[in-house]
């Protein structure tokens, strides 16, 4: 079995997140995704998001659910394979109702900018030009 990275993140209501990740372009993996949670196919494979409800995130924590949109708790970082992506995935985090926290930064070598997505968990988008050797 490969190694997969899988962020298990609380929602709210559950089919507009699911609404959000599709309008981004992402999949979605139907034998882990039901009525509490939904898993969205990121990278195939390798890096997925399970998207659960607070109700059913709480079953698994002993803690209090961190409000995103209150306080962070981390920023998910993805990298893209262009700057154009970047600015793609942007577009359409924002058109879905997520926002920009600050403009692309840009340091010549590596491009970023970050969104929030609807339950304010903070996702950045990052490219890092090719190195020459």
């Amino acid at each position: 079995m490969n190694k997969q990275i899988i962020l298990n993140l609380p929602v709210r209501d559950l089919e507009k997140s699911r609404a959000f990740f599709a309008a981004l372009g992402f999949g979605f993996d139907p034998r882990v995704s039901g009525d509490n949670a939904a898993m969205v196919v990121i990278v195939q494979d390798a890096i997925h998001a399970m998207l659960t409800t607070e109700a059913f995130f709480k079953t698994l924590i002993d803690k209090p659910v961190v409000q995103a949109k209150e306080a962070n708790e981390l920023v998910i970082c993805l990298s893209c394979e262009s700057r154009e992506e970047v600015d793609s995935l942007i577009a359409k985090a924002v058109a879905a109702g997520g926002r920009t926290p600050h403009p692309p930064e840009d340091h010549g070598f590596m491009y970023d900018q970050g969104f929030e997505d609807i339950d304010g968990h903070l996702w950045n988008l990052v490219w890092t030009a090719p190195q020459e050797g």
